[in-house]
């Protein structure tokens, strides 16, 4: 038995597909930090305000995540069986899934942006602000939804880097829209958060612009049609509803999850939930590695599964999780390291807050050692694997069972916010004995395909 494979197209395979996806986590998270960054300069209300209004935005992924991923999994799994018609079909009842989300999502948030953002949050000037910045950022969530689909479709057979270059676009729109409009340069007014949020629509609208006529007209190997997106297939859809349904309730788990972290340090002073904002920045930028090479695992688990080689994945399943357990060490370490350095780029919020920041760093170095072993694991084995459910019940046991108990009472009981903040990592460590036994029973290879 073999606990680093020797096949070199499995480690040329993976590079191939993580750098390009890692990137693109990256220009992405270089977008929502360039936000956050200029915002900074507002006051700790604005960041505050801007990260609150964001939380349907970490929903938003959440739920599209789960339409992409179910798109993604079964589309892999017809790309090990060379089946393109199959794909063709399955592409298009996720990219309907999703324009029917992002329509419905956006119309929510634009008649009730105050509602929405009193969960979160009491304070008056934190719903002012974050309600002046979902208003007008809603308007992009519909193209987001389209764009990330049609990423998921391309990186189904393994072309990733169309994703990096439409993340590079979006970038460079972003950021030079954000310098224009937040601080009112060229002779334009400054319009604050309500710039930021502006900015954001017209580079999500480019992006969307720019993958669809990659999809349309240079890609060779789908031949997508926009005829294609407007047919069905009872059978597939079926499929796609039946693998997804867990896929997409395991995103939602993780959104409410997320979303109490918000309302729970919502009820925090203001310099407490700027912090949070900070941390979670940082949070995201770890993530940027560990998410390229798991959406790589899973491509390539995906067609292996699905082209019936289950000893040869076997094999490729303990090399991953010694990859994975190492990168977590990594990342942590790299956490530790650069906080203080991190926190002193956002010169516009209080010491307060930066030294809540601080705290909540180190908890992370810890926590992300499990995060990228169990988070990364599981997604990238288990779940593109076949074993759709198994996360989905495993999310709802730790999240409703271990973490938001134990963060409620810690801070009913009054614990400093640091605690608070450990009570609802502390899954990404617990799960790691789960998953262990999980990935090594080697029972959760399914093939999906008809």
């Amino acid at each position: 038995m073999r606990w680093l494979t020797r096949d070199k197209s499995f480690y040329r395979s993976l590079f191939a597909l993580a750098v390009p996806v890692a990137l693109q986590n990256l220009i992405t998270f270089s977008v929502n930090f360039a936000d956050n960054l200029m915002v900074g300069a507002l006051g700790d209300a604005a960041v505050s305000g801007v990260y609150m209004g964001n939380q349907i935005q970490t929903l938003l992924q959440m739920v599209s995540g789960g339409i992409e991923g179910a798109l993604l999994i079964l589309a892999a799994q017809y790309w090990g069986k060379k089946d393109t018609g199959s794909i063709r079909k399955i592409v298009a009842i996720g990219v309907q899934f999703s324009v029917i989300f992002g329509v419905l999502i956006t119309l929510i948030c634009s008649l009730f942006p105050r509602g929405i953002l009193r969960v979160f949050s009491s304070a008056d000037s934190v719903i002012d602000a974050g309600a002046q910045y979902l208003q007008i950022v809603c308007l992009s969530y519909l193209f987001f939804c389209v764009t990330q689909s049609l990423i998921a479709a391309m990186r189904s057979i393994e072309v990733a880097k169309i994703g990096m270059h439409v993340s590079l676009i979006s970038l460079a729109v972003n950021v030079g829209l954000n310098y224009v409009l937040i601080f009112g340069k060229l002779g334009l007014p400054a319009l604050g958060i309500q710039g930021a949020a502006i900015a954001t629509v017209i580079s999500r609208v480019v992006e969307c612009g720019v993958m669809i006529f990659y999809v349309a007209k240079v890609d060779k190997t789908l031949k997508l049609k926009f005829s294609d997106l407007l047919t069905s297939d009872r059978l597939l859809r079926k499929d796609f509803i039946r693998n997804g349904i867990p896929i997409v309730g395991g995103n939602v788990v993780w959104s409410i999850n997320l979303m109490t972290h918000t309302a729970i340090f919502g009820r925090f002073p203001e310099t407490v939930t700027s912090a949070v904002s900070v941390a979670n920045t940082m949070n995201t930028l770890g993530y940027v590695a560990m998410n390229g090479m798991s959406s790589a695992v899973g491509i390539i688990t995906g067609k292996t599964v699905g082209a019936g080689k289950k000893e040869l994945m076997k094999e490729y399943a303990r090399t991953v999780q010694l990859l994975f357990l190492g990168l977590g060490f990594l990342t942590g370490g790299t956490i530790f390291l650069l906080k203080g350095p991190f926190v002193g780029l956002y010169t516009g919020i209080s010491a307060e807050a930066a030294k809540h920041a601080l705290q909540f760093m180190t908890v992370m170095s810890v926590t992300f050692v499990g995060t990228c072993y169990q988070a990364a694991c599981l997604a990238g084995l288990v779940k593109a694997g076949g074993d759709v459910s198994f996360v989905f019940r495993n999310d709802t046991i730790f999240v409703f069972c271990v973490v938001l108990p134990s963060a409620i009472i810690a801070a009913w009981l009054g614990a400093p916010a640091w605690v608070v903040f450990a009570c609802l990592k502390c899954d990404q460590i617990l799960k790691c004995i789960v998953a262990v036994v999980k990935i090594n029973s080697f029972n959760w290879m399914k093939n999906l395909t008809r």
